[in-house]
């Protein structure tokens, strides 16, 4: 297989201008190309995906790869654009332009000095490499002799990591002070004193695999402790000696990205390639502020029905009393699994088709949970048998109550991201398109399912349905506060106060939320912007078709082409909704 795919991926250097066979064929063997050489830039994603001949390399992270690859995407850009959409099917035009406007922003996304910020109070290489093993197959003596030779491979990547972080940092490009409280514990808490604790150690933990002998499997034990030991734990400690020795004293007082030295056009640029719209940040400002004001309403209406005079009144019943809130990390889990199968039962009568693919849920890692946000969704590998996983924050548990059960786990779970997600990586399109993720799509549909919770009942209590508003209105003023902070000069402050007056959202969620929007400026803006249009299109499919309507094959239909561009979507559901007039008549 590695010789196909390497063939590939260098017949994409001398495609500079179609061949002759037709431009159906070109754009197959260009985007064969692209698909071999994406993963050979992206050795886990090849993994993830049942291609094994990379699986004991690591991401390059270097300044040199990254203008590698982008000179490499404008090629493939180039070669694109001249192949004519007349030649091509339905199916392969739309691809054509997908692939067309992700390479145009990955290449853009290489001219920003932004680029050189590897690493978020969300993510960053140390946790993924961390996470790693939790995402790979195991099954023959190889997938561990590989993981090895990832583990090896760190220290190297580390130390390329910080040398493009202290580029970084040379050049102002440093995330605000007031974000990095505590993010040393991401740091230093991937290794514990017990280097068999750590999560790097994870694939080694289970019992033996009964195809692997004892005598082997006590070497690749031995071998990874030392590894983690040895090399890994002195790279951990480089990372960290370097973040409070060099980075932490000239972390930046202004919390906005248009302090930075290109950071205004920078902004703009992540808005377009969040929403997938040409909206500004002043547009997106004021739609903001338009949802906070809707949704604030309906919250004063759900607390009247409770009985409090005020939803201020009832925001601070349900943020105070401790009848709400699990007791201990297993009671919220067991509160989740609960919620998870009643949603799983009513899943058919909302969509034709159910992916294969299951899903299971498991506790954020300690290192990261009281840093980081309420709960997060990780996919799973049909190729590899690996579930889909939905992460809980099990850490201040008087900060994680049980009214915003229903709502979280509809977004992270089903019918939202692993429903989602699952159909995508089986759907009969090109390989390329099931793994290409746009975060307006994926995110708006997510809080497009936090609706759905409505029609499948789970919202039976005052509480529960202030804690579906509550999300909502997070979603809202997420619009108004990221557009705040990154064009309007906005401070934290401001940024959590407006949070704390709109939303039921508890402080330490509120907290780790906004310094999430300071350092990953724009992505916060997908999920409403997203949600929106997916519900303009289903109340114009709903008002056109009458009762011809179903919002079964209108779900099937949103998800039917994987996660695409929302002038896309609405392009499709648009067909969709004239073929079923068409049919009707």
């Amino acid at each position: 297989m590695r010789a196909s795919f390497l063939a590939l991926a260098a017949a994409s250097l001398a495609f500079a201008t179609p061949a002759l066979a037709g431009p159906q064929e070109d754009f197959e063997a260009l985007t064969d190309a692209y698909w071999a050489w994406s993963l050979e830039e992206s050795p886990t994603l090849a993994s993830s995906v049942g291609l094994r001949d990379y699986d004991d390399r690591l991401y390059d992270y270097s300044v040199a790869a990254m203008d590698r690859r982008a000179a490499r995407e404008a090629a493939f850009l180039k070669s694109l654009e001249a192949i004519p959409d007349a030649g091509l099917d339905e199916t392969s035009r739309i691809s054509k332009a997908i692939l067309a406007r992700s390479l145009a922003e990955s290449i853009e996304s290489n001219r920003y000095g932004q680029r050189l910020m590897l690493f978020s109070t969300y993510s960053g290489w140390h946790q993924s490499m961390a996470g790693l093993g939790s995402n790979l197959s195991f099954r023959e003596l190889s997938d561990y002799e590989n993981y090895l030779k990832r583990l090896a491979a760190y220290p190297a990547q580390n130390k390329a990591a910080l040398a493009v972080s202290a580029d970084a940092l040379e050049g102002g490009y440093v995330l605000p002070c007031v974000v990095l409280d505590g993010f040393e514990k991401g740091i230093m808490g991937v290794i514990p004193a017990d280097a068999t604790q750590s999560r790097l150690y994870e694939p080694f933990a289970s019992d033996r695999p009964t195809n692997i002998a004892e005598a082997d499997w006590a070497s690749l034990q031995a071998r990874a402790k030392a590894l983690i030991d040895g090399e890994l734990r002195a790279s951990y400690a480089e990372h960290l000696a370097w973040f409070e020795r060099d980075y932490l004293p000239a972390c930046r007082k202004e919390v906005g990205i248009s302090s930075q030295p290109g950071g205004a056009d920078y902004y703009d640029f992540r808005i377009r390639q969040m929403t997938t719209t040409d909206l500004t940040a002043d547009q997106i400002h004021k739609i903001g502020l338009d949802e906070v004001a809707r949704i604030r309403s309906e919250m004063e209406t759900v607390a009247k029905s409770a009985g409090f005079a005020t939803r201020e009144a009832f925001i601070e019943e349900l943020r105070t009393n401790p009848d709400y809130y699990a007791k201990t990390p297993e009671e919220l889990m067991q509160v989740v699994a609960r919620q998870l199968k009643t949603i799983d039962g009513m899943m058919p009568t909302l969509f034709g088709k159910l992916p294969r693919l299951s899903y299971g849920i498991r506790e954020i890692p300690a290192e990261i949970a009281e840093g980081t946000t309420t709960a997060y969704y990780n996919p799973g590998s049909p190729q590899n048998g690996i579930a889909g996983t939905y992460y809980v924050n099990t850490s201040k548990l008087n900060q994680r109550p049980l009214w915003e059960v229903p709502a979280l786990s509809v977004h992270e779970a089903v019918p939202g991201h692993h429903h989602q997600i699952a159909l995508q990586q089986e759907i009969d399109l090109p390989e390329w398109r099931r793994q290409m993720y746009f975060t307006a799509f994926v995110e708006g549909w997510g809080l497009y399912s936090e609706r759905l919770g409505i029609e499948m009942g789970l919202y039976d209590t005052p509480a529960k349905d202030m804690g579906r508003l509550s999300y909502e209105m997070w979603r809202a003023t997420r619009l108004v506060v990221d557009t705040g902070i990154h064009s309007k000069g906005w401070t934290k402050q401001q940024a959590i106060d407006f949070m704390t007056d709109n939303t039921a959202l508890t402080a330490a969620n509120i907290e780790a939320e906004v310094n999430r929007y300071i350092s990953w400026p724009g992505q916060a803006l997908a999920y409403k912007i997203g949600e929106l249009k997916i519900r303009e299109l289903r109340a114009r499919a709903s008002e056109k078709l009458g009762d011809r309507f179903d919002l079964r094959a209108f779900h099937d239909v949103v998800l039917g082409q994987g996660s695409v561009p929302l002038d896309v979507l609405e392009a499709q559901v648009d067909a969709w909704i004239a073929a079923e007039l068409a049919g009707g008549a």
